[in-house]
Parts: C-alpha cells; structure tokens; sequence
C-alpha cells in the first residue's frame, strides 16, 4: 500500500478530527472515532501495545512488530492528531469564544447522525440492551451537571489528571478536556502547552501513555466478549453528549443568576440573556455536522477492517 493511499489519507483526516474534538470541552475525541468507524480497530490496535509486542520485535523482526501493533493505523491516526492540535486547535478555540452556538450545535449534528448509525452494531432491542443504553446515557448525562474545580500543579497531579483524561478521550461521549476543566488543569495544560514547558508535556504524556494502554485493555475485552452490549452502553453516552453539548443555557449570561446553569429552548435563551439565539446558523451548521457523518461513512465504508 502507498505511503498516500486513500485509506491512510482517511485515516490522518479523521485523527485531525479526533484532535479537534479533544481540543474543545465537551467534545470527544472517541465520539469523533465512533462516527467514523475506527473505533473497535483503534481500541484493538493499543491493546496490542505491551510487552508481547516487544518479544515479537525480539523474535520476528521490527516489520512484524509493526504489523503485530498495526504501526501504520496508529502513527497516520496520532500524526493526524498531533497536526491539528498544532495548526487548528487555536482556530477551534478562537470559534468557541467567538461563535459558541454555531459550534456546538455542529458537534450536536455529528452526535445525533452518529447515534442512527450505531444503533444497527447495538442489533435487536433486547431489555437488557435498552437498560445498557440508559446506563451509558446516565453515565455521560452525569457529568453536565459537574462544575470546574482548582486543581494543582503538582507534577503527580498532572501525570494522574491525564490519565483520566485519556480514559475519557476514547470514550464516545465523555471528553477529555471536559475531564481536565473539572480537575482544575485546563487552561494550566494549555497554557504548558503554548509555553513549550517541556517538563509538564512529558509527565502529562506519559500519565496519557499509562491510562491509554491500560485502559485499551478492558476495552478490547469488552468488545471482543460482549460487543452488542459494548455499543449499546456506547451509543447511550454518545447520545447523552447532546446535553452536554446544549448551546443555550442561562450560565451564558452572568447578569441573569436566576438561570445560571438551566438548559434552555432557543427563544427562553434570548428572553433570559437578552442575546441573539442564533436559531438559523445553529440549524445550519447542525445539518452540516450530520452531513460530514454521512460522508464519513462513504468514505470509510463504515467499520475498516484491515490496518491501513
């Protein structure tokens, strides 16, 4: 396979998405590989990230680690990720002060398109599935009504806030900057980030390194041993993250401390903040956002199954 084949170009534009989604709280990077059909190969691909891989190079050579852990997926996948975090995750910030609504409800398309097309891996409606799909959903509707908390800055707090972090990012609906802003560590993340402050990054990847690793083990078991049930739970957190994505919440005016935190309907928000609901770019971009999962699917063709 070419070093551009159309694979492995789908694959660095849907880790530049991933990034994208982790850069702004409340999004999901694993919601992002949900909608797009890598999830199960990217889960799969970290488990095999441990020692075996390592006697495999010993025994078989570097190519057949490189096959063993899908080397190829994983470093397009990360190199996508790495590139938009660097080049957009400013842009994706500036639109998130800047023009909240419109954002948010895109994300909100992505989520709602992606929860139809899960719901066929879920298979029959079976009583238990259905409680599994109400589990996921209470799980990530849990945390929308969370507040941001001070955190440390201790080197040990960092490395175990990323760990929970990445636990969250490949979770679909839970996301790993949301994570960071209730420990208290977003904005000193970025700000470590943007400075080149190398010693926070290392300790802040390698709790990220840790947490994935491990994480993707449980993961892998999960689907492999219960995958209906898997995406049931899954697809019940993905749809919950619509809550979490709500745009027009009375907390957007401070002035207004009677309906801070209330999650409101479009024209309760105009009467409650005096602001514009922006109703018609909202609807807009959310068509847009459902779209984009459309296309994802084209191109993907779903689940891809053989490394790229």
């Amino acid at each position: 396979m070419t070093f551009l084949s159309k694979a492995r170009i789908t694959v660095f534009l849907k880790g530049m998405a991933m990034g994208i989604a982790d850069s702004v709280p409340g999004v999901s990077g694993g919601t992002i590989a949900a909608i797009s059909g890598i999830y199960e190969t990217l889960i799969n691909s970290l488990k095999r990230c441990n020692p075996m891989a390592l006697r495999v190079w010993q025994q078989s050579g570097f190519q057949a680690f490189w096959q063993h852990i899908n080397g190829a997926f994983l470093l397009t996948l990360l190199f996508g990720i790495a590139t938009s975090l660097a080049v957009m995750a400013n842009a994706v910030l500036y639109l998130l002060d800047h023009y909240p609504i419109p954002l948010m409800t895109f994300f909100m398309g992505l989520v709602l398109a992606s929860c139809f097309m899960l719901l066929p891996e879920v298979g029959r409606l079976t009583g238990s599935r259905i409680a599994l799909l109400i589990l996921g959903f209470a799980l990530t509707a849990s945390t929308a009504v969370l507040n941001p908390a001070a955190g440390s800055t201790s080197l040990v707090y960092v490395f175990f806030s990323a760990m929970l972090a990445i636990c969250a990012m490949i979770l679909p609906g839970i996301s790993g900057a949301f994570i960071l802003l209730m420990l208290g560590m977003y904005e000193y993340v970025l700000s470590s980030l943007r400075n080149l402050d190398m010693l926070v990054i290392v300790v802040f990847i390698a709790g990220c390194a840790t947490g994935l690793l491990s994480f993707a083990h449980l993961l892998s078991w999960t689907f492999r041993h219960y995958r209906e049930q898997s995406y049931a739970v899954l697809t019940g957190m993905l749809a919950a993250s619509l809550i979490v994505l709500w745009p027009w919440r009375g907390m957007s005016a401070t002035a207004h401390s009677s309906v801070q935190g209330q999650w409101l309907l479009p024209w309760q928000y105009e009467a409650a903040t005096g602001m514009a609901s922006q109703w018609l770019p909202a609807l807009i971009t959310a068509a847009l956002g459902a779209l984009v999962i459309v296309a994802f699917a084209r191109l993907s063709d779903r689940v891809p199954a053989k490394p790229v």
